[in-house]
């Protein structure tokens, strides 16, 4: 009589066994029949939840790491943000011209400091056929004495052919047949509060004198530019009235020659034929090429661009030393808990992945009141300095990622205490 021996019991594990979860390997057969399956969300999820746990247990810790991640979070924000800021305002004027090709001189290296171009370059751009208008810009700054209180200060003076319909700034076009007028000139709304409460004074006066340079000057309307890091404020006017004004510029000599095209041509064919037809001495340039020329001196022939970026990088090496810190007293003071978990079957790889949790979820809950907080100081801060400064999607995004990053960094760095988690050593 043959006695067939019974099977030992398949046993039963737990979703997050080191067995299912292939932290121990792969099951054995009998435990696959009977137990569930493991998930990808399960292995993301179970070390997560772990990770939370022991973050959660400490928390004067946990507030402390999420306010250095916080805190470098900011410190980012605010620093791209007055970089951002700060080349937007240099280049507003010219970001505000409405032309489809501009002329220059190629030895121009910033709009405030040109080198002066013959006008006759706009006569000879005239000679296309798809080149409809060819308007001559003239730039220069001036001293503004406050209609208030007297003081004087810097603004900068725009003078070009206000009727060609080349130049077309918020406000301007009810002002063209006014700006006709000897001695007229349109105000930059946006100017600082220090060259006087012009549109106040303009609403109850209605066009009032103010001294610019060494003439009296009508002020009749407001114009959009903003102020620029080069001037705090500008005003536009007539061709004729700039010289009435800059009596010492010559007429022959322009700053910029301002070209629109004939409807439907062909704009980057037109530049092209205006590089041919040109003598050397001459630089053609896009809108957007103009407005790429005037940054690139600021970022690179100055050191404001470095300035800022090498601060939002102390930032992130700060909040990844704290994170770091943070990350491994918190696995030196749980070395025999996770001992435990290595001679229970758990991996390094798993008591890892808690270890990567753990930053990431600390770069999370920084990652939010920081955006908050420097939403607020941008729109403080812009209101204070009259700089651009707007929180955007792809700033978010962009910062969000090196939090992201200097937290998984420092989690990679805290890992290797793991290490010294030995079973045999702790017990």
């Amino acid at each position: 009589m043959n006695v067939q021996a019974r099977e030992a019991p398949a046993p039963d594990y737990l979703p997050w066994a080191p067995e299912l979860t292939g932290d121990a390997g792969p099951p054995p057969p009998e435990a696959r029949s009977r137990a569930p399956r493991s998930t990808p969300g399960a292995a993301l999820y179970l070390p997560l939840r772990l990770a939370w746990r022991q973050l959660r247990a400490e928390k004067a810790k946990l507030a402390s790491a999420i306010a250095g991640v916080m805190f470098a979070c900011v410190l980012v924000f605010m620093q791209l943000g007055f970089r951002s800021a700060l080349f937007d305002s240099a280049t507003a004027l010219l970001a505000s011209f409405r032309a489809d090709i501009f002329l220059m001189h190629p030895m121009t290296l910033v709009s405030f400091k040109p080198e002066m171009l013959s006008r006759v370059r706009a006569s000879q751009a005239l000679a296309l056929p798809e080149v409809q208008a060819a308007v001559p810009v003239y730039l220069a700054q001036a001293t503004w004495r406050n209609p208030e209180n007297g003081t004087r200060r810097a603004v900068q003076l725009v003078g070009f052919d206000v009727e060609a319909g080349v130049m077309d700034f918020p406000g301007l076009a009810p002002l063209i047949e006014t700006l006709k007028r000897p001695d007229t000139m349109a105000f930059d709304l946006r100017s600082r509060p220090e060259f006087g409460a012009v549109p106040k004074l303009l609403a109850e006066r209605g066009p009032f004198e103010v001294q610019v340079g060494n003439r009296q000057m009508e002020v009749v309307g407001l114009i959009q530019i903003g102020p620029s890091f080069g001037a705090d404020g500008n005003v536009v006017m007539s061709e004729t009235n700039f010289r009435r004004l800059v009596k010492e510029r010559l007429v022959s000599q322009v700053d910029l020659v301002a070209i629109r095209l004939v409807p439907g041509a062909d704009r980057e064919a037109a530049v092209v034929r205006l590089r041919q037809l040109l003598p050397p001495d001459v630089a053609v340039l896009r809108g957007p090429d103009l407005v790429k020329h005037e940054r690139d001196y600021w970022e690179e022939a100055t050191p404001i661009g470095f300035i800022f970026m090498f601060g939002s990088i102390m930032g992130l090496i700060v909040g990844m030393v704290i994170v770091y810190q943070i990350l491994f007293s918190d696995i030196a003071s749980h070395l025999k808990e996770y001992a435990t978990l290595k001679a229970m079957g758990y991996s390094n790889f798993y008591l890892g992945r808690a270890v990567l949790s753990a930053a990431f979820i600390l770069a999370l809950l920084g990652f939010l009141p920081g955006f908050a907080l420097a939403t607020f100081l941008y729109d403080v801060v812009g209101k204070s300095t009259f700089l651009p400064l707007a929180m955007d999607a792809s700033r978010a995004l962009a910062v969000f990622g090196m939090i992201f990053t200097m937290c998984g960094i420092a989690g990679l760095l805290a890992m290797r205490k793991l290490r010294d988690a030995n079973p045999a050593d702790m017990f």
